[in-house]
């Protein structure tokens, strides 16, 4: 997935405040296998170690960097800084924070749709953790930005990724042909759409 959750260094960014009266301070979601919360600069180890992993890599958007560094960590959190509406979030996993998840939000006449994307650190795979994270906080993010529309485009290569999004109840949209180039290789991608009105019947929100 396309989203750029880079990483966090406390002992050379620790100006850079997340606690209370921040503007990160108040989304956590507890979804049983995983919490979803802001980020946290206690979570720097953990992230970049989680992060700095190439079969993570070959599956984002080159703007997620390989392998990570302190600087890649200084750009992402001075961006999350200036962020008015906070849209990307940890994962949280038995106490540690093992990936990211959010959406990146359209502008101009694509106000009312959200790239969403989503990480997990190799260590948690194979345990259901991205599926229920991906179903609850893609439902959050319809309501809560008032989007109609969610777009998951997924590398033609990465059929768990496909099947984390159809559990959630991303629906497969279109195949564009030849669309990325990531290393080295011209592939398709896949994309997934989650409605806001297929999300309330899923869900029984609404």
């Amino acid at each position: 997935m396309g989203l750029d959750c880079r990483c966090y260094t406390y002992r050379i960014y620790d100006h850079i405040y997340f606690g209370p009266g921040s503007p990160f301070e108040n989304m956590r979601i507890d979804c049983g296998l995983c919490v979803i919360r802001e980020w946290q600069t206690r979570d720097a180890e953990e992230l970049i170690s989680a992060a700095n992993n190439r079969k993570i890599w070959l599956n984002l958007q080159d703007r997620f960097p390989h392998p990570y560094t302190d600087a890649d960590a200084s750009s992402w959190f001075s961006h999350l800084q200036t962020t008015s509406e906070p849209s990307q979030w940890a994962i949280e996993v038995d106490g540690v924070a093992a990936g990211g998840i959010g959406v990146d939000l359209g502008e101009d006449i694509f106000v009312k749709t959200g790239h969403f994307g989503y990480w997990l650190g190799e260590h948690f795979w194979g345990r259901g953790i991205m599926s229920v994270a991906v179903r609850i906080a893609s439902q959050y993010c319809l309501n809560q930005y008032n989007l109609e529309r969610l777009e998951a485009p997924v590398f033609s290569w990465n059929p768990a990724s496909m099947r984390v999004l159809e559990k959630a109840g991303f629906v497969r949209e279109a195949v564009l042909h030849k669309s990325a180039y990531k290393d080295g290789q011209l592939i398709d991608q896949v994309l997934y759409t989650l409605l806001r009105q297929r999300e309330i019947r899923l869900s029984g929100l609404e």
